[in-house]
């Protein structure tokens, strides 16, 4: 058993309904096993546990573990690729490398460089793009039970409009996941999601597919990409003409509920969005690729007013790297010059995007997304380095959303000194 105390801040009720930063100076949290058993003050704390270990962590600040929505694997190689759309983007930076995952030794290195990057800059739980190989699927899986990372990921399908490598049939797909599924879903942290990588290279037959899959195997996730680029959207009315727009693509097949993540979803239609607030479905924003690849605004205040779920993901490879903070100040950055009247965000909205809506959309808000008593420790000291401008910052912060702003606006993985998943330090 652990006492650990802290300046703690999080967002258990949400700020776009009314909610705001929970910010307490000192304040005592008991864990046991894992488990967030009591949220008091230090005297209390100690006479009511006399022999936990008391870990003092007043000297930075402890949030959330921050949960990232859409992230690429196969891609930590590719991130920096600058000045280019996102279908030429895909074929001259991002599927090249995807490809190379075909070699167990590559990915296995490349899993590794993935993980490390996300724990490193303070991600605990994560839906994860996975690779277009099952053996690669199944390398990171492994590797991310070992590491006792939350992550939610599966096999990527696609029989068209890619690379030949990168193509499957909707019997092998079939096949290779639900191996994937049977040895791997509900196993340590980790959880399946069916991944047509976008109805672009995914015809109607591998989509039904994947609705099969949801159908056989209840309680595994969706995810994919929606509406990130107009050359895309085009595309996907070619490959799907019966269907009334991009979402309905995923509707038909049955890949629409509750537990479904949509990564972009830039350019949506009216109907769209009533669609994913019916169906529970979330979107990942992704604000730095969405700037990288100039996708566009994504267009936060109509999916709020429709009712959408919305968390933040990096969207590594064309995001330019793991940080959830960079994530939120880019979020900020691009809502405040939407030309089409942007969503006015504060420090406490960005902590939110960053960890309590990205446990909701993940389904895992009865665990993780904040430091309540009766969820589990997963959690992020940020402690930047004495007399650095974030330091400075934060020691002559106006108040306590001032000194989240400092986060967010300078705030690095090199900040981060801590990262505990389930209570387990992993950083």
């Amino acid at each position: 058993m652990y006492i650990y105390r802290a300046r703690v801040f999080d967002t258990p009720t949400n700020p776009f309904t009314g909610g705001q930063l929970r910010s307490e100076t000192d304040i005592a949290l008991v864990v046991d096993d894992g488990k967030i058993i009591a949220r008091t003050d230090i005297g209390t704390a100690t006479t009511a546990h006399p022999d936990a270990e008391v870990i003092d962590l007043r000297d930075g600040i402890l949030i959330p573990g921050l949960i990232d929505t859409h992230v690429h694997y196969p891609q930590i190689r590719a991130i920096g690729h600058l000045g280019k759309p996102l279908l030429e983007w895909l074929n001259e930076c991002a599927l090249p490398e995807e490809e190379k995952l075909v070699d167990d030794a590559y990915a296995r290195n490349v899993a590794d460089e993935f993980l490390t990057g996300l724990i490193g800059s303070g991600t605990t739980s994560a839906m994860v793009f996975g690779a277009h190989f099952a053996s690669a699927v199944d390398i990171l899986f492994a590797r991310a039970a070992e590491l006792g990372l939350r992550m939610t990921t599966g096999l990527v399908t696609s029989d068209r409009n890619l690379p030949e490598p990168l193509l499957t049939t909707v019997d092998r797909s079939l096949s290779e996941s639900q191996q994937l599924i049977d040895r791997w879903h509900g196993q340590s942290r980790l959880r399946y999601a069916v991944t047509p990588r976008f109805s672009l290279s995914a015809g109607p037959e591998l989509l039904a597919a994947g609705g099969q899959l949801v159908r056989d195997n209840p309680g595994i996730s969706v995810t994919s990409h929606l509406n990130e680029n107009h050359d895309e959207i085009a595309g996907v009315a070619q490959v799907h003409p019966q269907a009334q727009d991009y979402l309905d693509t995923y509707d038909k097949a049955g890949l629409l509920d509750r537990n479904t993540i949509l990564a972009h979803n830039v350019h949506p239609n009216d109907r769209e969005l009533a669609r994913m607030a019916e169906t529970g479905a979330a979107a990942a924003h992704c604000p730095t690729s969405n700037s990288a690849l100039a996708s566009g605004f994504f267009p936060l205040r109509r999916h709020i007013e429709a009712g959408v779920k919305v968390a933040l993901g990096t969207d590594v490879g064309a995001g330019n790297g793991f940080s959830m903070f960079k994530e939120g100040v880019q979020a900020y950055f691009m809502q405040q010059l939407d030309p089409n009247g942007g969503q006015p965000l504060t420090s406490a909205h960005l902590l939110h995007l960053a960890t309590k809506a990205g446990a909701q959309a993940l389904d895992l808000d009865d665990k993780v997304g904040d430091l309540s008593e009766g969820k589990r420790f997963d959690a992020v000291l940020v402690r930047p380095t004495t007399g650095q401008p974030l330091d400075v910052g934060i020691t002559n912060a106006a108040d306590d959303e001032d000194a989240l702003a400092k986060l967010f606006a300078m705030g690095t993985p090199a900040d981060i000194a801590g990262v505990w998943i389930d209570g387990q330090p992993v950083k």
